[in-house]
């Protein structure tokens, strides 16, 4: 690839703008053979075209050009270690303390990372360690219409869980404690943090809900198995963020957050590890894959979980089975979810669940949907809603020795990588780390060697080895061709897009990637 990338993706960006004015709100269209937005938002009413040119039966206007796309405005290459530098920036690795005293834990370390395409970030991950049950809990949580949801989903959705594993004893001291007014247990220790909350002010009523959740937990005569715990999870939280904003709100800020939460969305795909127990749970278009390696020393990817979204027959036939025969053909258009959302599962997005009679009277409440950055619309064939579900797919798998690491994944990732190049990259790093890695325990550690392997990784520049796997992943995502390989010429210029064309050729991407400690799986085997 020649110097001139940055001029391509720049120049052919520029020509694929166009936009469409509704209302008072313009929206921006977008064609690219690298990435899709999730959702496909139309204005209502006609739209007059000033050009006579159409676009697959829609009318365009005449495109309007974003001033950053001017060729005296292209930003200059970066550097191999400013590549690095923005590459890096979102990496955090955690190295897992033994949960229960003398007994290791299935996981060694997890490492993460994130590149924002959307700005604000529309993706949100978070990693914890669940007390009562001495599990971990990993998440990745990729939004759409905005961030509000995925950082609701990713703040809340592992205190529901761990609620339902509690058992009855501790759900009995949890209500005590709020009787009482007294500290509440801890349960999550967070190793890997959602991010700044916007929602302290709101605390208060998500605790509510959560406490109503134990509650009726509390009444049951049996627990909740695991399977039965994150399924129950999703669809209570999702049913609460749909209740939150029906309720007679009297603050204005807790009526604008939920207001924003509920009409955007976000899918989401979790892991529970407890031992050798691995569950996934995952509702959308989130992934999260195996990286297995044989006695025979070959490695395989084994899938957890299955998209859904329009490609997945099975997915297909479930919105079939949920609506009249009568609407089997407009369910899915254009490979989206009555012709607008890809997804077929997520959280919030109610302009996909609610009725149009509850949509209006909410949003007749004096809210500034402009000022908030709410979608009004509604779908052509709206007929009998709900059309979407945030209750997840679950799967089970007893880990085993040779089960190496597992990758969670925003469908950034998935977009561009396939799930064997994504295993195939992760063993290259590993193998890359191990080679690198100074044996000190044979060389003397002194101040010249030491001095001599600094100046050796400074001098690699961009091919230094990135430390954690997620960047690699995300290196090769936006970096490599069509064959797989790095061009640091692409590279480069994927990373100077300007904020207002980044998101047509790349989404936001967070990866985390687990690894597992072979040798305390294969103990437990050997114990049972």
């Amino acid at each position: 690839m020649s110097s001139t990338v940055s001029y391509w993706i720049f120049n052919s960006a520029r020509n694929s703008i166009a936009t469409l004015q509704g209302g008072q709100r313009l929206y921006s269209r977008y064609a690219s053979n690298r990435i899709k937005s999730k959702w496909r938002l139309f204005p209502q009413g006609p739209v007059t075209l000033k050009n006579n040119a159409s676009c697959g039966g829609i009318a365009l206007q005449k495109a309007y050009r974003h001033t950053s796309t001017e060729e005296d405005d292209f930003h200059l290459p970066l550097s191999p270690e400013q590549v690095n530098e923005v590459l890096r920036a979102g990496e955090s690795a955690h190295k897992i303390l033994d949960l229960v005293s003398g007994v290791p834990s299935s996981v060694l370390r997890f490492e993460s990372n994130q590149l924002a395409a959307n700005f604000p970030v529309e993706d949100r991950g978070g990693v914890a360690a669940c007390l009562q049950t001495n599990g971990l809990m990993f998440g990745v949580f990729d939004g759409h219409g905005g961030h509000a949801c995925a950082q609701a989903v990713s703040e809340r959705l592992f205190y529901y869980v761990a609620v339902s594993l509690m058992s009855q004893q501790t759900l009995e001291q949890m209500e005590g404690a709020m009787e009482s007014m007294k500290p509440l247990l801890p349960i999550l220790q967070w190793l890997k943090h959602p991010g700044d909350s916007i929602y302290k002010d709101v605390t208060s009523v998500h605790l509510d809900h959560l406490r109503v959740y134990w509650q009726e937990n509390l009444h049951m005569e049996m627990g909740l198995n695991i399977e039965e715990a994150l399924m129950y999870s999703f669809q209570r939280l999702d049913s609460d963020i749909s209740l939150e904003i029906q309720a007679a709100l009297e603050d204005e800020m807790t009526r604008n957050l939920s207001l924003q939460v509920a009409f955007s969305g976000a899918t989401a795909c979790m892991a529970h590890v407890d031992g050798v127990h691995l569950h996934v749970a995952n509702a959308g278009d989130c992934r999260a894959i195996l990286g297995v390696q044989e006695d025979n020393g070959m490695w395989s990817c084994l899938p957890l979980t299955r998209d859904h979204n329009a490609w997945n027959p099975t997915e297909l036939s479930r919105l079939k089975r949920e609506h009249p025969e009568s609407e089997h053909r407009t369910i899915i258009m254009d490979n989206r979810l009555l012709g607008v959302l890809m997804p077929c599962r997520a959280f919030g997005d109610v302009q996909l669940k609610w009725s149009k009679e509850l949509q209006r009277s909410v949003l007749e409440r004096g809210f500034d949907t402009e000022a908030l950055n709410i979608y009004q619309f509604t779908p052509t064939h709206y007929y009998t809603p709900p059309y979407l579900t945030a209750r997840p797919e679950v799967t089970y798998h007893r880990l085993r020795p040779q089960d190496k690491f597992l990758v969670l994944a925003s469908d950034g990732l998935w977009d561009v990588l396939g799930n064997e190049d994504v295993v195939r990259l992760v063993v290259e790093h590993l193998a890359e780390v191990c080679r690198h890695k100074p044996d000190l325990a044979q060389r003397p550690a002194n101040l010249g060697l030491m001095q001599s392997l600094l100046l050796q990784r400074k001098a690699q520049g961009l091919h230094a080895t990135d430390q954690n796997a997620a960047t690699r992943l995300i290196r090769y995502a936006i970096g490599s061709n069509e064959y797989g390989e790095m061009e640091p010429e692409r590279l480069s210029a994927m990373l100077t897009l300007p904020e207002d064309l980044a998101r047509m050729y790349r989404d936001d991407i967070s990866v985390t990637v687990v690894y597992f400690n072979s040798d305390s799986i294969g103990a437990s085997y050997k114990g049972s």
